[in-house]
């Protein structure tokens, strides 16, 4: 093999693997490239997980302020309730010693 043979075989490998390496970049870029409608799509849903994400939180804060609101409610009810109850224990109370004096009244009186 001369020098002029050598060359040209070196080219011709050269070329052939230039074109093998451009056909797999090719063939690369082919399946994976990403479609315009892929990058909408995309941009739909992290526009609606925003939207949902904000839900969320408005949601949160609404339940938070309600379980504060019944709470208070809650406290103020059970405040109502013993006032309640420590009058009725004082009616029973002087119901009972009103009873004691009629009955007293009438004993005296027999």
């Amino acid at each position: 093999m001369n020098r002029t043979e050598f060359i040209l075989s070196t080219a011709a490998i050269l070329f052939v693997a230039f074109a093998v390496g451009w056909f797999a970049n090719w063939l690369v870029h082919r399946f994976t490239r990403v479609q315009q409608t892929d990058v909408a799509d995309l941009d739909r849903m992290a526009q609606e997980l925003h939207e949902a994400e904000e839900a969320r939180d408005q949601a949160i804060t609404y339940l938070q302020q309600r379980e504060s609101e019944l709470t208070n409610q809650l406290t103020q009810t059970e405040a109502e309730l013993r006032a309640a109850m420590e009058g009725l224990r004082d009616a029973r109370q002087e119901a009972e010693e009103l009873r004691a004096q009629l009955a007293q009244a009438r004993s005296g009186n027999a």
